[in-house]
Formats: structure tokens, sequence, C-alpha cells
């Protein structure tokens, strides 16, 4: 800055030239302009303020609501029992879908909009709506303060209506206390199989291919395998041969499949430390389930410098050189090894199913 462009500071810190004529008025924060409180808006009274048979009219319409959503948590409770899971529901243009998800996903849809719609359907037209502004006050409130509290909740109470009109407080809390069934028996359900040997069996059982071993095949290209075709450190995903009947025939492609997941990796045969590896190996290359034995995420990731398949969801560890030992994570035991042979043709067979259950593990399990 040179000295012809000198400035000087107003008396309130804001700049000013230092000419003195034209110079920017200055003004202290005391001197700004306020503007006035400008109010709440005037209240318009609705329909059910000044009018009863309104207000009756109102409270029928929204206890009509909730009746509806009651209904459609009904049809959902029927719909879990009564609807087989291999029916099929058609949508024009857009595919097939399971009958039981079309139903269970509307029912379950429309309790909830029905509750949310006639809980604002009541707050439109019979809740009070006139604005009140609550001043702040210390955090540490005395007992008259307290007492005023207590008071604009009863005055809430009051003002929705809800102890005047007993029809409203039956008719949301049957709809509230029907709505959460369905929560419930989710839960209850999908708490864990009953049987653990039904977690044992999967299509690597040679029962589903007339007792004879089963080919590994690759997925998604669906192509069979040959040891020569797996190299040193390669991995392969694999599904059982017996997956070609399920996905023709469309039934429970994805509950199949989850189950019989593997992975297929080639490891020097002296890095095996565990004898049964070896054994249920080929020169090297074993085969594991990939669902984590955590919570059934998809194990896929392979570090070949130190022989650890991760799972990405948890970051649970299992070491491949100790037949799939859990070395860091949540996972609380091994992955199932699956026990593979070559085929007279040069392809590599599962001569047998899992002999541990895949997947995660639940109470039941002794180990």
């Amino acid at each position: 800055m040179n000295d012809n462009e000198t400035t000087a500071h107003g008396e309130s810190g804001a700049l000013a030239p230092a000419g003195g004529d034209g110079a920017l008025e200055t003004r202290s924060t005391t001197e700004l302009d306020r503007f006035e409180n400008p109010g709440l808006p005037p209240h318009v009274h609705r329909a059910a303020d000044d009018d009863p048979k309104a207000a009756k009219r109102a409270e029928k319409q929204v206890a009509t609501l909730f009746g509806l959503s009651m209904l459609s948590t009904l049809v959902f409770l029927v719909g879990y029992f009564a609807i087989h899971d291999d029916w099929v529901f058609f949508f024009p243009g857009l595919g097939q879908a399971k009958t039981l998800n079309v139903v269970l996903g509307l029912s379950l849809g429309f309790a909830l909009f029905f509750i949310g719609i006639g809980a604002v359907h009541w707050a439109k037209t019979l809740m009070s709506d006139e604005e009140v502004v609550e001043e702040r006050h210390p955090l540490g409130s005395s007992e008259v303060e307290r007492a005023k509290a207590v008071k604009v909740v009863t005055d809430g109470g009051e003002s929705a209506q809800i102890n005047r009109r007993p029809l409203l407080k039956y008719s949301l809390g049957g709809a509230l206390g029907l709505f959460a069934l369905p929560f419930v028996l989710q839960v209850a359900g999908s708490l864990g199989p009953g049987n653990v040997e039904e977690l044992k069996e999967t299509l690597w059982d040679p029962k589903y291919n007339d007792g004879k071993p089963i080919r590994l095949f690759r997925d998604p290209e669906r192509t069979p395998i040959k040891l020569s075709d797996v190299t040193l450190g390669s991995v392969f995903h694999v599904m059982p041969e017996t997956m070609e009947k399920v996905y023709e025939e469309g039934k429970h492609v994805l509950e199949q499949k989850a189950k019989a997941a593997v992975i297929l990796i080639r490891l020097n045969p002296d890095d095996i430390k565990v004898q049964k590896a070896k054994d249920w190996g080929v020169d090297g290359t074993v085969a594991y389930s990939k669902i984590c034995t955590h919570v059934g995420c998809a194990v896929g990731l392979y570090e070949q410098q130190t022989h650890h398949l991760l799972c990405p969801c948890h970051q649970s560890t299992f070491d491949l050189t100790e037949d799939c030992a859990v070395i860091f994570g949540p996972a609380k035991r091994a992955l199932p090894q699956l026990k593979i042979t070559v085929d007279d043709e040069g392809y590599l067979v599962a001569p047998q199913g899992f002999k541990e259950p895949v997947g995660p593990s639940f109470w039941e399990r002794a180990r």
C-alpha cells in the first residue's frame, strides 16, 4: 500500500476513506434498525372447531382409516400362514414375483399408510391448530415450572380430544397394536432353524445327482472345471452341477444358491498345515463354503501371500493353511470344507456333501 492509498478507521470499526468528504456512513451495532415482531397470524377456524356434527364426522373418518389399517394387518397375518411359498404372481411388463412377498409387502405397506393418513387427518381436523410459543427457560426448572410442563402435556391431550372421543382412542390402539404383530411374527420366524441337520443338506449331496459325485461348475459361467484349469493361487467361485435343475425349475433359486456357494483355491500342498484339509483336497486344491459363519456374508477376498480369506462385512479372517480356522473377527468357527476329487475325465467333483452345517452359527449347534 502506498501513501496515496491510506485509509482511516471509523469510530465503530468500519473502514472509511481518509478524505472525509463522501465518507461511508458508519453505525454502531446499537444503531441498527430493528424489525418489530409481526406476531402470529390470526387463527382460522375449521369446520370441526365450530360444528359438532363436522367434528363427529371427522372422528368417524379417522376411525375408518385406523380400521382399514387393522384390516390390512389381518390380511398380512392370514397371508403369512395361508399363502403357499411356491405360488407366483405375474406383473404384466415387469415379470413375476412370489405371491407371498407381494401380499405381505402390500398389506404391511397399507397398514402403515392408513395409520399415517389417519393420524394426519386427525391432526388436521380435530387437534388444536393454534400456534403456541414456548419461551426458553433454565434447564433446572422449578417446581412451578414443572407443574406448568405437566399442564401443557395435559392440555395437549385435551386438545387432541382423545379422552373425549373414545372411538379414536380404541381404534388407534387397535391399529397400532395389530401393526406390531407382523414384526413380532417376522422376528420369531427368523431366529434360526430348529433343525441343524437342515443346514448340512445342500445341493452338494449326491442324492440330488442319483448318488453320483457332483461336478464343480464355475459361477456364473456354469461350466465344469478341470484340475488343470486351477493354477497356483487362482480363485474360482463355484456352484454344484445340480444347480442347473434348480435354475430350470425356478424354485428357491436364491436359497439353494446361498447354501451351496463354494470358493475353490489352489495352494502349494506344502503350505497346508492340516492333514484333513490335504486329504479332502487334490494336489493343494481345496474347496470351502463361501458363506461366513458369522452372519452369512459371502467370503470372497483372498490374499495369496498370507493365504487368508476375508469376509468384507465384518472382517472375519480365515486361514486356508489351517483348514480355514478363524484368526480374526467375530466369526466363531471355521468355514466348512467340501471334499473334492477328480473324475475319469479330469473334472473336479464332490463325492459327498458338507459334513458340517453351512452358514451362521446358532445356539442349537454344539460348536
